[in-house]
């Protein structure tokens, strides 16, 4: 079990996944005491003003990941659904993610026009990365919950079954907030459950006794910084005091983490 694994598997104490989209950002995060941390796919796609999960980001996010991978934390990439339906091309991506020092990748299941690609093609590419590269986690997620399906529960189930056979190590599924079904998904799965924090989910506490073993933080904090950046902005044009910032030598600092 590798050391990124190893943090799936703490009964108890989910691992708490913070996601980046930028050097400064994961430096800073690492700072905090992070010992792993995430990309996520909205900021990288929104910084570069590119569409998110339309596989518009491929270069980015190889690009990132050489900037942050192989430093003092232990890096997982959204790689959306592998920017690509072909296995074989999305295993080179994750030989290069892998060789630009990332130890995990997030592969999901949906598609840019809202429906989720067929069962078998994603636990193919799932399949396909393990083999190209064994040591890498992945993370296999399925957008179920935000399909508008009636009840997403059964099909959940039946795509989490095939990415556990086809290799997976965790899965993940965002926008599930109801604590009933997280509760019977950990207990069927039978691989890490990673569930996106929610405003109106259950807290990393609660989550902690559900069984969960990863929480991700997903675009929460980029959005959050664009939206202190507004009010600052907006602060100083009404004469307002403003919040506490890191400083510039601070900043500059980051440069050698």
């Amino acid at each position: 079990m590798t050391p990124f694994a190893a943090l799936h598997h703490r009964p108890g104490r989910p691992l708490l996944l913070p996601n980046a989209w930028d050097h400064a950002s994961a430096a800073s995060l690492a700072a905090a005491g992070h010992l792993a941390i995430g990309t996520t796919s909205l900021g990288v796609a929104a910084a570069a003003g590119l569409p998110d999960g339309a596989a518009a980001t491929r270069a980015e996010t190889v690009r990132l990941a050489r900037r942050l991978g192989g430093g003092d934390f232990l890096l997982t990439v959204d790689a959306e659904s592998g920017f690509s339906d072909d296995p074989d091309e999305v295993a080179a991506l994750a030989v290069e993610l892998a060789q630009a020092g990332a130890v995990g990748i997030n592969l999901e299941d949906a598609r840019a026009d809202g429906t989720l690609t067929p069962v078998a093609v994603h636990a193919a590419k799932v399949a396909a990365v393990k083999a190209a590269v064994p040591e890498l986690f992945v993370n296999a997620r399925t957008d179920t919950y935000r399909s508008g399906q009636d009840d997403p529960e059964p099909e959940t189930l039946r795509r989490l079954a095939a990415y556990r056979e086809a290799g997976a190590d965790g899965v993940f599924v965002p926008w599930l907030a109801e604590p009933a079904v997280i509760a019977r998904l950990v207990g069927a799965v039978g691989l890490p459950l990673n569930i996106l924090l929610t405003p109106t989910g259950p807290g990393l506490a609660e989550l902690a006794g559900l069984g969960v073993a990863r929480v991700s933080l997903g675009s929460l904090l980029y959005r959050s910084a664009l939206a202190a950046a507004v009010a600052t902005a907006a602060a100083v044009a009404a004469g307002e005091p403003v919040g506490p910032a890191p400083g510039y030598a601070e900043v500059q600092a980051l440069n050698e983490r």
